[in-house]
């Protein structure tokens, strides 16, 4: 696999990972989202009556499994392209959950979280690509 393409890779995750981390600790240590500026009317239409829950979700998640698979990427391991797919389709689920639940689409926010997530599925998949073709 090119170095170029799984150093990319980790940066990726490593972004999200520390991001997601960072938020869902905040969620999960503040669950009112005031420390955000989240109103708590953000879960009017969802089953949740606190941050807790998605903050718990976002910091496991987006958080820690990305920060997994970033680590993986440095050690070079050969599952470490799959879950980097597997990363930015949770991240970009994650995000399409968040928008119907909220009601609401944040550009600066929503729209480099998505092209992040993109970014991950792409990098994954030429990954898997360079594997099989090393494997012929």
């Amino acid at each position: 696999m090119k170095k170029s393409t799984r150093i990319t890779a980790v940066v990726l995750l490593f972004f999200n990972g520390l991001s997601a981390a960072f938020g869902g600790y905040g969620l999960i240590a503040d669950p009112s989202g005031e420390k955000f500026q989240m109103p708590i009317e953000f879960l009017e239409y969802s089953p949740f009556v606190d941050f807790l829950i998605p903050g718990i979700i976002l910091f496991t998640v987006n958080g820690m499994f990305n920060l997994f698979v970033g680590i993986l990427g440095i050690l070079k391991k050969k599952i470490f392209a799959i879950l980097t797919l597997l990363c930015g389709t949770v991240l970009a689920g994650w995000l399409s959950i968040q928008i119907i639940i909220i009601r609401e689409f944040y550009a600066p926010l929503h729209l480099s979280y998505y092209i992040t997530g993109s970014a991950m599925m792409f990098l994954g998949y030429l990954m898997l690509k360079q594997l099989r073709f090393q494997q012929k």
